[in-house]
């Protein structure tokens, strides 16, 4: 296979450097071709070359999981889970509608240009990460068969719950949780400070992308200016758009320069996107997404964390939308944690399309039958707007 030209800017880890476009004796490196595997590789190639060739087919994959790299992104905190779904759901569903006037107060004191109220935000915090803790699948599940609100930090709860229940599934003391909970609430900020029709249909040119991206710096002076919140709170919110191999934004930030709270809301943010609807999401479903983001550990995303993220989401995710092999269709409530194909599932419409009345709840592991001898099975994931249930609806 040829050799393929690229500029330095776009070498990431993994790419095998065969050839550069000034002799191998004008630099410090000992062997004529090599893996892309460190930092300092990169920057000393930015330094001396603007071209670089690679060679395809010597490409190593990246992002290879030891368990010594699973055991520096994990804590030591054990959760265990006191409430069923249908115990906790009411009480998600209280802290979910007590967020929601937390963050539209919120919203409306950056609009008009007065601080941020931190006594409310860790009010909310508090709220979710309480219920998490008790059973993580309740809020899962609320938050994805809420109806979208049309604010601009609509999507902040989503966001906070996702990153509160990576916390917990990564084992972190509860005032970290909280933490996590407060900078998906309050990261994107400053999209209030961009004219309301880019902050809610994004940049469709190069212009309105520089533009869309001064957010972060927006959030960053918001939360710089609020007295009383978490004193790392505005440096993490500057990370969220930081990716592993330094092609985010705003600073190119690469590796370990980008702290482990950075990196987690940066994955539970691509998620957030990929699977939301459009315009401002790619509107894909939850496996499709995870593929995505399974293809870009070592790259866009901490290898050990994507992992383990797509590990707390699971195969079938609490909330998503699934066709059975029966034809019907149903949504997963809860995950059983032994066996991550089997999770509970409510069965909502009949194999004709038909909404059922009442919804016929199913344990898979304990494999009941759509015929004598074929257990149900999950064919596939929908789209999470592919079904529309209003939670009132379940157990509330």
């Amino acid at each position: 296979m040829e050799l393929r030209e690229i500029s330095v800017d776009e070498l990431s880890f993994g790419m095998y450097v065969a050839k550069l476009d000034r002799p191998w004796t004008e630099t410090p490196f000992v062997f004529q071709g090599f893996v892309v595997k460190t930092d300092k590789q990169i920057d000393v190639l930015k330094k001396l070359c603007k071209l670089v060739y690679v060679d395809p087919e010597k490409e190593e994959p990246v992002g290879k999981v030891t368990p010594e790299d699973i055991a520096k992104v994990r804590g030591t905190t054990v959760y265990k889970e006191v409430a069923t779904v249908e115990v906790e759901l009411p009480r998600a569903q209280k802290a979910y509608t007590s967020t929601t006037v937390v963050v539209q107060e919120l919203s409306r004191a950056v609009e008009i240009g007065n601080s941020i109220d931190s006594s409310r935000a860790h009010e909310a915090a508090a709220q979710i990460t309480e219920s998490v803790v008790r059973n993580p699948d309740a809020m899962a599940l609320l938050i994805k068969l809420q109806e979208k609100s049309s604010i601009t930090l609509s999507r902040a709860i989503e966001v906070s719950v996702m990153m509160t229940i990576f916390g917990r599934f990564l084992q972190l003391p509860q005032d970290r949780l909280e933490l996590l909970g407060m900078l998906g609430l309050l990261q994107d900020v400053g999209k209030l400070k961009l004219p309301a029709e880019l902050a809610t249909s994004g940049p469709i040119n190069a212009a309105e992308v520089e533009l869309y991206r001064t957010h972060v710096n927006h959030s960053v002076e918001v939360l710089s200016k609020s007295a009383g919140l978490p004193p790392e709170l505005s440096g993490l919110a500057s990370l969220h758009h930081e990716r592993f191999d330094g092609t985010g934004y705003p600073r190119g930030l690469r590796g370990d320069a980008i702290a482990l709270y950075g990196l987690i809301a940066g994955i539970v943010d691509a998620f957030d996107t990929l699977t939301a609807p459009q315009p401002m999401g790619e509107n894909m479903s939850p496996a499709n997404a995870l593929s995505v983001m399974y293809k870009g550990r070592g790259k866009q995303f901490h290898p050990a964390l994507v992992e383990q993220f797509i590990q707390c989401i699971g195969v079938f995710p609490v909330g998503s939308i699934v066709e059975l092999n029966s034809g019907e269709i149903a949504i997963v409530i809860a995950q059983n944690m032994v066996r991550r194909m089997q999770p509970r599932i409510m069965v909502v419409k009949d194999a004709k399309g038909n909404p059922l009345s009442p919804y016929k709840m199913l344990d898979l592991m304990k494999e009941p039958k759509v015929g004598p001898d074929e257990p149900y099975r999950i064919q596939r994931t929908l789209e999470y707007d592919s079904v529309k249930i209003d939670p009132r609806e379940l157990f509330l």
